[in-house]
Formats: C-alpha cells, sequence, structure tokens
C-alpha cells in the first residue's frame, strides 16, 4: 500500500509537471501571437545609382528636387537604389575602405545640374570615362550637366557637348518627337509645349547622337536675340549616344523646381535611367533632322 500510494503521487507530480509547462508554452505562444512579426530582410536591388550634385559654378535650386527624384523613382519601383552626394569623392574604383563605395559598386552616373570644373583629380577623371566606356555602364546628364567640366575634353565627347547660353531663358518651349520609339519618350506627343529653360549646345552635332526631341524651330522668335549662335537653329532637348560601350543620356529639361513635378518630365528621366541601366531597349543611331513647316515650302 505505501509502494502504491508513492506511485500515485509520483504520477501526480509528473501529470503536474507537464500540465504547467503546456499552460506556461500555451501563455508564452499566446503573447508571442502579440508581439509584431520580426521585420524582413532589405529588398536587394537590381541596380546601383550614384547621383552627383555638386555645383563649382550655378547653383540650381533644383538640384535637390532632381536628386530626390530620382532616390524615389528607385525606392518606389524597387529597380535601383541611389546613393546622393554633393562631392565627387565616390567618383574613383580606388578603394577608400571606411564602407565607402566606388565606382565598382554603382552601375550608372547621374549628374544633377552640376556645373563649373568639378573637384575631380586626373585619376578619378580616368575612372569615370572608363566606368563608362570600357566597362559599359550608364550616364545620364540632367540639365546643367551639359554646363560642367569645359577643362575636360573627354568630358565632352561623352555627354555630347557644352552649355552655349539658353537663347529664350525660360520659357514655353515648342518640343518636337523625334523618336517615338525610344521608351524615355515615348510617352510625349509627336509636338507639346513645356515650359522650362532649354540650353543651347556648342561642340555639338546631331550625327554623333540619336536626337529624341528638339526645339520647334518654325515656332521660335530670333528677333533682336544675340544669345542665338547656332546658324542652323537646331536645339536639341534631349538625345541619346554611346560612349564606347557604355549608354548615355542627356536632356536640357529640369531646370525649375516645378519641373520635377511634372509627371511627364519625370517618366523621362524614369525611363532614361532604366535606359542607361540597360534595362530596355532603344537605339542610339542617328537621324536626319526632321523638315520643319517653314523648311518644306
Amino acid at each position: 500500500m505505501r509502494i502504491l500510494r508513492s506511485s500515485l503521487i509520483a504520477c501526480g507530480l509528473i501529470a503536474s509537471f507537464f500540465s504547467l509547462s503546456a499552460s506556461g508554452a500555451s501563455g508564452q505562444s499566446a503573447e508571442n501571437d502579440r508581439l509584431p512579426p520580426p521585420p524582413h530582410a532589405e529588398t536587394i536591388h537590381v541596380k546601383h545609382v550614384l547621383v552627383i550634385g555638386e555645383t563649382k559654378g550655378f547653383e540650381h535650386d533644383s538640384v535637390p528636387d532632381a536628386m530626390a527624384a530620382i532616390y524615389n523613382m528607385g525606392k518606389q519601383s524597387g529597380l535601383w537604389d541611389t546613393v546622393m552626394r554633393t562631392d565627387t569623392e565616390l567618383l574613383t574604383k580606388k578603394d577608400l575602405g571606411r564602407n565607402a563605395k566606388n565606382l565598382n559598386y554603382f552601375d550608372l552616373i547621374v549628374f544633377a545640374s552640376t556645373t563649373g570644373e568639378l573637384d575631380m583629380d586626373d585619376s578619378q577623371k580616368k575612372d569615370m570615362m572608363s566606368f563608362i566606356h570600357d566597362d559599359g555602364k550608364g550616364f545620364v546628364g540632367i540639365h546643367a550637366a551639359l554646363d560642367t567640366n569645359y577643362k575636360w575634353p573627354e568630358y565632352g565627347e561623352m555627354i555630347g557637348g557644352w552649355f552655349d547660353q539658353h537663347p529664350w531663358f525660360t520659357f514655353m518651349a515648342p518640343i518636337i518627337n523625334e523618336d517615338p520609339s525610344f521608351p524615355a519618350v515615348r510617352h510625349f506627343p509627336h509636338e507639346f509645349v513645356k515650359y522650362d529653360e532649354i540650353y543651347q549646345p556648342k561642340d555639338w552635332s546631331r550625327d554623333k547622337v540619336n536626337v529624341l526631341l528638339s526645339l520647334d524651330p518654325s515656332r521660335l522668335d530670333y528677333s533682336n536675340n544675340p544669345r542665338i549662335h547656332r546658324q542652323d537653329h537646331d536645339f536639341a532637348v534631349a538625345w541619346a549616344k554611346m560612349y564606347g560601350k557604355g549608354r548615355v543620356f542627356y536632356s536640357t529639361l529640369g531646370h525649375t523646381e516645378q519641373a520635377w513635378e511634372d509627371p511627364d518630365i519625370r517618366k523621362m528621366y524614369f525611363e532614361a535611367i532604366k535606359w542607361a541601366l540597360w534595362l530596355t531597349d532603344g537605339s542610339t543611331t542617328p537621324h536626319p533632322r526632321p523638315a520643319s513647316p517653314d523648311q518644306s515650302h
């Protein structure tokens, strides 16, 4: 009897232990159910974009708007992540340490209305040109990217020319879509108007680029305008070209802060970046200048 009673007590203690354990586990499970789920791992973006907004000359108020727009486009689409800098330190292939990225990390450089002679030594210039020409990476120039690096011949060759005045300052610019098959301008109609500042390019030839958008020469005012230097009245608004193995896109649109609130302008640069990242296809083959109404009679 004593042995039986001891056995019964032992069985009771064991049952109580498992009951308490189950109750504790159940309570812990219920508590865990009330906790927020652990954060998901950060999405690994397909591409990496470096946006440079350094200004050594005229400073456009729209530089932050352009940089923020590119960051948000990449974030919202999930197609790229963006590093934004107002200096040129990362424009190198040297190991910078300190967890700092260099050109080996990036797939595309964007110059967001940079101006003047940027702070780059000869090795940086060589690395940047190699990044585009030899590595087949991309470059997108926004507005004043044409007003940059006049003392660096390879830069002008890469982007396609340099700034040479804006004859009409900021105005209602009459624009022709010359290549509606190109992804960056596919959404524009054949003719449209945008309030922006259109640069006059020098050391530039449409024989070396695929002109995507241009001013309609039949709708421009040429009277008493000493800033007009191009006798051919050929004013490109956007173009695409190859530089070695790399893709290059440039547009003069984006001078004003308001331009970056325009869905047409944002879409143009979004699609231009995708193209320069080799995510879409578009021709860089030059084509003849289309005849304007005043030339066809």
